[in-house]
């Protein structure tokens, strides 16, 4: 069963089943706690789980300023707080391994954490940076041939510079994901104290396994498991190996 918890006046949406060590899972940018259904269902037979709508996302409000992975962890914080989470066990996919890095970074009560293609690592060339470029170029056209001009000779290239995640948010999320993509937390993973597993799909694009090895060497206490043919949703893609995985690595 689905509630709401307010926190710093924004109702975030949660999910809680089973009973047990508390694991909190962490969806990606533009998902839902509704791709973690699967392995909540797996997980709640052993532990108490719960997954959150990300404010922005799901059925949470937004949020209200232009908010930073700092934002989001200090919300998290909040939640874990709101809820009674003991000693929460983190789960983060995509950019709910950003907010796993952070959070996992200055608070000595988690002690495992589980980074599934993670962000948190500054990429080198992302489409919303190139995005960036392509804006500064338009506006230069914009003084030398005009706005009409400009206009439609840009316009067959606009919206292939733009990533999914960035043409499908609204514009205060717009806002929100060019501020996170480019924050780099390899100054933080170091600080990491809790044991930590990384999986990884062998032909993410997204956030690709060279990330996962510049996590692993930053991070104290570490393994990097790979999954053969699978990309950035190795959860999804693999199921079964997966659970299989993090059920021995909680057991461990």
């Amino acid at each position: 069963m689905e509630n709401f918890v307010t926190i710093n006046d924004i109702k975030v949406n949660y999910k809680t089943t089973g009973e047990g060590q508390d694991v909190l899972l962490l969806h990606g940018w533009g998902c839902s706690l509704e791709i973690w259904k699967t392995l909540q269902s797996q997980l709640e037979q052993k532990y108490r789980v719960t997954s959150i709508d990300f404010p922005g996302f799901g059925k949470s409000d937004e949020p209200k300023t232009v908010w930073g992975v700092e934002e989001y962890t200090q919300c998290t914080e909040k939640l874990i707080e709101a809820l009674n989470l003991k000693n929460p066990v983190l789960i983060g996919h995509s950019f709910g391994g950003r907010v796993s890095i952070l959070l996992s970074s200055r608070n000595d009560y988690v002690k495992k954490v589980i980074l599934t293609d993670a962000a948190g690592v500054k990429p080198q060339n992302t489409k919303i940076s190139v995005s960036r470029v392509f804006s500064k170029m338009k506006k230069l056209s914009t003084k030398i041939i005009g706005e009409k001009a400009t206009e439609k000779l840009v316009k067959p290239f606009a919206n292939s510079l733009a990533s999914e995640d960035y043409k499908n948010a609204s514009g205060m999320m717009k806002e929100i994901l060019k501020k996170v993509v480019d924050e780099d937390l390899q100054h933080v993973m170091p600080n990491i104290k809790a044991s930590t597993l990384l999986i990884w799909g062998e032909k993410d694009t997204a956030t690709p396994v060279s990330d996962a090895q510049i996590m692993a060497k930053l991070i104290p206490d570490t393994g990097l498991v790979v999954f053969p043919g699978c990309t950035h949703y190795s959860f999804l893609e693999n199921p079964g190996y997966y659970f299989t995985i993090v059920d021995n690595f909680l057991n461990a």
